[in-house]
């Protein structure tokens, strides 16, 4: 606890695994140590090895209080609502592609599902019905968030495959434009309405860079051989 007293860790690779990450959070007199990995078929034993191997010298002497897992959905559940049951947060998979945020549209589901059933029975004067559900809770929040999920699904399809796609991103992100419509999107959890023009060049730029970065990632592979 005196390395992890005031600090707090963060780990991205693929050394252990095709697209890893881990962390360490101080939780009061104890820390909380993740990891997650968005491989399908994944080989345990080769991957706790190679997470054992890591922190091996900073978990001497500790002691494991706790150890749970479970696979998280990045995409929206097919059946969110059945009869007056309704999934929200990580159980109905509201977790982002490429950023793994979770805790807003947790938090944010969970209050769109409660006005909802507030609406929906008056104020609790009547039993709801999975028709009220879906038509309070979830129209509404496809209607303000299923795009944005959308998109970030065919981002991740794009340029999270293989390492010549990632630099293709990153040069992507070299425009300020991208960096603005970014940060918009990420502020105000939905896409930002750009210009069609700007969008326009976004994408043609786009192409350009996937395109660029394959040939260079091609040309390598054979200057290795």
């Amino acid at each position: 606890m005196e390395y992890y007293q005031n600090l707090a860790e963060m780990y991205v690779g693929n050394d252990v695994s095709p697209d890893f990450y881990a962390w360490v959070f101080p939780k009061c007199d104890h820390v909380a140590v993740g990891t997650g990995t968005v491989c399908g078929k994944l080989d345990i034993k080769m991957y706790q090895q190679g997470i054992k191997q890591r922190v091996k010298n900073k978990i001497k002497g500790g002691k494991v209080i706790k150890v749970e897992a479970h696979p998280i959905p990045e995409h929206p559940r097919p059946v969110r609502v059945r009869g007056r049951v309704a999934l929200v947060g990580d159980a109905a998979g509201y977790v982002t592609k490429c950023s793994g945020e979770g805790i807003y549209f947790a938090a944010k589901s969970g209050r769109m599902c409660g006005e909802g059933i507030v609406r929906a029975s008056e104020g609790g004067e009547w039993m709801i019905s999975e028709d009220d559900l879906k038509r309070e809770y979830l129209m509404e929040w496809d209607k303000k968030y299923v795009s944005t999920f959308r998109f970030l699904d065919l981002l991740q399809r794009v340029f999270y495959g293989s390492n010549e796609a990632r630099e293709a991103l990153v040069e992507v992100c070299g425009s300020e434009y991208v960096q603005r419509m970014t940060f918009d999107s990420y502020l105000y959890k939905k896409l930002a309405k750009g210009d069609r023009w700007e969008d326009l060049k976004m994408v043609f730029a786009t192409f350009g860079s996937l395109m660029r970065c394959k040939i260079v990632g091609r040309d390598m592979a054979a200057f290795n051989l």
